[in-house]
């Protein structure tokens, strides 16, 4: 089993905090994440242990404001330190992404009142969230969803299913997207509902070929009540909240896809470094470097376009194109670097005794959650080209 310490990444920070932020992280990351992580998804086992330390050392809460507990820092720190993590392990880079994802509606949408009541908790109380968009019948087409909020008096009565879901059955709040109204997005309608709610049951999760140690399971709303003051944003609004946190999470994916490649990467140059075939180094061969070299380019490409997303971000530039582009970009070139990077360790590539075939595996979700990599190319054609005529 490889147990190597890659090196650091030289990464463009834009204060000396950000850079102390990034040492603590890979300490982290390298301390309590790394050792265990390929047992730990072998043995399909979530590290809520892991999450509570993020927590409690601010890492759950980075680009919300201060004054709810969060850690304002700008989207461009943010995404390095989900790189590190999910470099890592997958599952809980990811993880901390689909939290960050569940919290965005309440922060960007929710009064002054649900604000101050809620998001502290969410963000440093060693709480996990979920994000409750897709169902069994809406994935991509999720304007179509069906899970319903009736108004019963002051409450809202939720029922349907929500499917693809992260830390489904573990997670003690979920941001909820049901139809209130009409057929189509203005239908649509966010809610914040508490994880033991009355009438909420997971399903199994879902047997995956890769992340086994992050729960993806069905939710079945049964009758579940929320009061009135849990409705986040006007009613009808909920679409549009739910594709502004998506841009967002779309940008967590692609980190998370830069940190999977950088990892494969290095495992590729450790032992290309290390292994002698014909009486010399492997790294000596030709067709070796220059795949190397090949991987190389892609993970610094990525790792460009996702930082140049975010610094749009960051200044309150529109940035929903570039987020699409940066998850398209990375998450295929994750999935061509962990594929060569096998490549790279041959037979051993192959076998679970080296990294490498867990992160080709765990590359794979990545080109389809927050929107397969189609969708995001149809976001890209649709803002250069104007939607499509029937």
């Amino acid at each position: 089993m490889s147990d190597r310490v890659s090196q650091p990444v030289d990464r463009e920070l834009p204060t000396e905090e950000s850079r102390e932020l990034l040492a603590l992280v890979r300490e982290i990351a390298q301390r309590e994440i790394a050792p265990g992580a390929a047992a730990e998804e072998e043995a399909g086992h979530f590290p809520r242990d892991v999450f509570r330390l993020l927590s409690e050392s601010g890492l759950l809460a980075l680009p919300y404001p201060t004054e709810y507990g969060g850690g304002d820092q700008p989207y461009e720190v943010y995404l390095q330190v989900l790189e590190e993590l999910a470099a890592a392990r997958l599952t809980v880079g990811l993880g901390v992404s689909v939290h960050t994802l569940a919290c965005h509606a309440l922060a960007g949408y929710g009064t002054k009142e649900q604000r101050a009541a809620w998001l502290p908790a969410m963000l440093g109380g060693g709480l996990l969230g979920a994000y409750c968009l897709s169902e069994p019948s809406s994935g991509s087409d999720a304007a179509s969803l069906r899970t319903r909020a009736v108004r019963d008096g002051d409450d809202w009565v939720i029922d349907g299913t929500k499917a693809w879901i992260t830390h489904g059955g573990i997670a003690d709040f979920c941001t909820v997207l049901a139809r209130t109204g009409g057929e189509g997005p203005r239908g649509v309608t966010a809610f914040l509902v508490p994880g033991d709610a009355p009438g909420l049951t997971a399903a199994a999760p879902e047997r995956k070929m890769g992340m086994k140690g992050s729960p993806t399971a069905q939710l079945h709303f049964d009758g579940v009540r929320v009061p009135d003051a849990r409705r986040l944003g006007e009613e009808g609004q909920g679409f549009a909240i739910a594709l502004s946190a998506l841009d967002s999470g779309r940008l967590g994916i692609a980190a998370c896809a830069v940190g999977i490649a950088q990892a494969a990467l290095d495992e590729a140059v450790a032992y290309a470094t290390g292994r002698r075939q014909f009486g010399r180094a492997i790294a000596d061969f030709q067709g070796l470097r220059f795949m190397i070299a090949d991987m190389a380019t892609r993970v610094e490409a990525g790792r460009a376009l996702v930082l140049a997303a975010a610094r749009r971000r960051d200044r309150g530039l529109p940035f929903s194109q570039q987020a699409a582009m940066a998850k398209l970009f990375c998450t295929d070139a994750a999935m061509a670097v962990t594929t060569d990077a096998v490549q790279v360790l041959g037979g051993y590539g192959y076998t679970a005794d080296f990294p490498v075939e867990r992160l080709m595996r765990e590359a794979k979700a990545l080109q389809i959650v927050e929107g397969t990599n189609q969708i995001q190319r149809m976001v890209v054609a649709r803002r250069l080209l104007g939607p499509e005529t029937r």
